[in-house]
């Protein structure tokens, strides 16, 4: 436990420090915000041109630095596969994010990576991810809620099954992050849950089957990321001084996912990143609506937008939502341990 408040005090204390660094650097290169030629003339975040981007970097330092200090306090904790796969994951994300970043700010333009090109790193990603989740790590090709159950999708189905919850966590994170701390607030409950859920499989090996020094890696993590998301937000947090950008959300978006995929819960993964998915669904629905019947469902997607165009403050929005997200990760971690303690008295 300690090792894991040491992971969550010292990402934070890095993302805290080093991103008003980071915006003094981009201010003094003038690497801000670009809004879409597209996008609606009124649209309250026009504004909010220029305003530094890229943050995801500080929020990446953090997420390191919180990983390795607790491994490097007298050996407290050990590295694991899965924990230093997982990192990588985050870390390629995040440079997926950072080359989409970097374009647009080359260019002038919201544009960068084109669809095809980012989609196509994304499937390399992913695929790297379930080569060594098969050949590599302890992982599970059982599907599972919060312990596995009956159904195996076996190396191959497992492998089709987490790059397709990587390409979506990635891109649903990517939505999510388009008022000014939402992204970072959200995900911050939602990596609190992993750490809680990577730390209990720790101490009930014989009911979870994850490794133990697999299980507590991840909860390092999962606690770093929350660090991370948190010193972040400091400086996020409406009026944003800068924005986390590509880089971050889908590096936060590649950690949600590996950690639903190695803690065996990505069944429960729907309930715990409930805030990622109504977002993603209120552009699916837009875009049916729209193309099928030639009309809109929302004013503007995603919903969060919908909302500030009926006139909610920004902050309000935020704030809102993020209830919604510490309701979801309540209910998910709530669901996880009610499963625990229907199995205590089962046996």
């Amino acid at each position: 436990m300690i090792s894991i408040l040491l992971a969550v005090l010292a990402s934070f204390v890095m993302s805290v420090t080093a991103t008003p660094l980071l915006i003094r650097w981009l201010q003094r290169n003038e690497y801000g915000q670009q809004i879409r030629d597209d996008g609606p003339v009124a649209h309250p975040h026009v504004s909010k041109v220029g305003t530094p981007t890229m943050g995801g970097i500080a929020v990446i330092l953090g997420v390191i630095f919180g990983y390795l200090v607790p491994h490097i306090r007298s050996g407290a904790v050990a590295f694991s596969e899965s924990g230093l796969v997982l990192m990588a994951l985050v870390l390629s994300c995040g440079l997926v994010g950072w080359a989409d970043d970097w374009l647009g700010i080359k260019h002038k333009r919201n544009l960068g990576l084109r669809k095809r090109g980012k989609l196509a790193c994304q499937f390399v990603i992913g695929i790297a991810f379930a080569i060594a989740g098969v050949h590599v790590l302890p992982i599970s090709t059982h599907l599972s809620f919060t312990r596995d159950l009956t159904f195996d999708l076996g190396p191959w189905g497992w492998s089709v099954f987490a790059v397709l919850v990587i390409l979506a966590s990635m891109n649903s994170l990517n939505l999510t992050d388009g008022l000014d701390g939402l992204a970072a607030g959200a995900s911050a409950f939602t990596f609190a849950v992993y750490a809680i859920i990577a730390f209990w499989q720790f101490r009930h090996f014989d009911i979870y089957q994850v490794p133990t020094a697999h299980a507590l890696d991840l909860a390092m993590v999962a606690a770093a990321l929350v660090g991370a998301c948190a010193g972040f937000l400091w400086w996020n947090a409406p009026p944003a001084r800068i924005f986390m950008g590509d880089t971050g959300s889908m590096a936060l978006g590649g950690g949600v996912a590996g950690l639903a995929l190695l803690t065996r819960t990505q069944l429960l993964l729907p309930i715990l990143g409930g805030l990622y998915l109504m977002e993603t669904m209120s552009v699916v629905l837009q875009i049916i609506s729209f193309r099928g019947f030639g009309r809109r469902i929302f004013r503007m997607s995603p919903i969060h937008h919908h909302f500030e165009l009926k006139g909610w403050p920004e902050t309000t929005v935020t704030i809102r939502f993020w209830l919604i997200s510490a309701a979801l990760t309540a209910a998910a971690l709530g669901l996880f341990y009610g499963d625990f303690i229907r199995l205590g008295v089962a046996e």
